[in-house]
């Protein structure tokens, strides 16, 4: 159901923080000629504490109608409360979406047994799939591999995004879930270890500034093609960590604003990327391919 590069996409915004809607319209047809599988709206990458649900709503909405049927449309539902999330996930089920990308609850540090029976509500209460979204490193909470494997037997819950950078969990979870459930990559810089290892994909911080080199990553290394696949992400190495030297959003949306695709704008708590970052991501642009504009 969910296999391929999907795009944790950025929300587009003005300097005063405003939501761009037509650079939103300008980054949808991006990744639709680029071979990008899906877009994950409203996520971690897309500012998700920052959004009001009206934002959202609109976000989603026009992503719907931009994409066609084009791509995959997936949003994200999780909130550390277990009541807005259900809440959330029964409207967002309402719009068309194709999938509903939840994360485990931040902050207040469930035990496993409460990730199950989150997540098992969310699901009774979704009319969409849930894909589950393990991401220890900013939730302050890892779900074992085992309650995963348990939630896939859940009805509706069919896919996690997992983003311990561990080809050894990843290998578990594909023993564990079985066929049928779909495991993707939530790390860009393993991630073509992880299809090799039998991910079905990766959601992608990466594809926000070069879908097309991820979307033939993928689709190289899940016809086994090792070598290929190798060649395409060597190029992206410096990118991979470099998008990481501030809190993600930070270095992407000034890439994406380099490249003159968006707008400065973005959201407090968070800030623009510190000016001695700037050379290093510009090193990693150029190793790339990536090409900066020269006036925004």
């Amino acid at each position: 159901m969910f296999s391929g590069s999907f795009v944790a996409v950025v929300t587009p915004m003005r300097p005063d923080g405003a939501i761009d809607f037509g650079a939103w319209s300008r980054l949808l047809d991006f990744h639709l000629a680029n071979g990008t599988r899906g877009v994950v709206v409203g996520g971690t990458t897309g500012e998700s504490p920052t959004l009001t649900d009206p934002e959202l709503h609109e976000l989603l909405v026009t992503a719907i109608q931009r994409t066609h049927g084009r791509a995959q449309v997936i949003a994200g539902a999780g909130l550390s409360s277990t009541a807005a999330t259900v809440e959330r996930a029964r409207w967002i089920s309402g719009l068309g979406v194709d999938g509903l990308l939840v994360v485990t609850p931040a902050y207040n540090k469930p035990t496993q047994e409460g990730l199950f029976q989150h997540f098992s509500a969310v699901a009774a209460a979704a009319g969409k799939p849930v894909l589950l979204y393990n991401v220890p490193g900013r939730t302050a909470v890892d779900m074992l591999p085992v309650t995963t494997a348990r939630l896939a037997r859940v009805p509706g819950i069919t896919a996690i995004k997992e983003a311990v950078a561990d080809i050894g969990r990843i290998r578990e979870l594909v023993a564990l879930c079985g066929p049928g459930f779909d495991v993707l990559s939530g790390d860009d810089a393993t991630a073509r270890e992880a299809v090799l290892a039998g991910a079905r994909g990766v959601i992608s911080v990466t594809a926000n500034v070069a879908p097309r080199q991820l979307s033939d990553l993928v689709a190289a290394a899940l016809a086994g093609d090792a070598a290929g696949a190798a060649r395409i992400d060597g190029p992206l190495g410096a990118l991979h960590e470099s998008l990481f030297v501030e809190a993600n959003p930070i270095p992407v949306k000034w890439v994406l604003s380099e490249m003159g695709l968006i707008d400065s704008g973005i959201r407090l708590p968070l800030t623009p990327l510190s000016a001695r970052f700037h050379p290093r991501l510009r090193e990693a642009m150029a190793a790339a391919g990536l090409r900066a504009v020269a006036a925004h």
